[in-house]
C-alpha cells in the first residue's frame, strides 16, 4: 500500500510530461504533412542532367558547332 502512494503520483507526472509533449507536437507543426517526406523519398526530382542527356542537348541546339 505504501508503494502506491509514490507510485501513483509518479505515473501522472510522466501522464503529464507526455501530454505536454504531444500538445508541442501538434503546435509546432510535427504532423501538418504527413505524406510529404514519403513522397520526397520515394520519388527524387534531380533536375540535373546525365552525362549521356547533356551530350544529345548540345548536339541538338547547336548543329553548326560540331563543324
Amino acid at each position: 500500500m505504501g508503494s502506491l502512494y509514490l507510485l501513483i503520483p509518479v505515473s501522472l507526472i510522466f501522464c503529464v510530461i507526455a501530454l505536454v509533449a504531444y500538445f508541442w507536437a501538434v503546435n509546432s507543426g510535427q504532423y501538418d504533412d504527413l505524406d510529404g517526406e514519403g513522397e520526397r523519398l520515394l520519388f527524387d526530382h534531380d533536375d540535373k542532367p546525365q552525362k549521356g542527356e547533356l551530350k544529345q542537348n548540345d548536339n541538338k541546339k547547336n548543329p553548326d558547332e560540331q563543324r
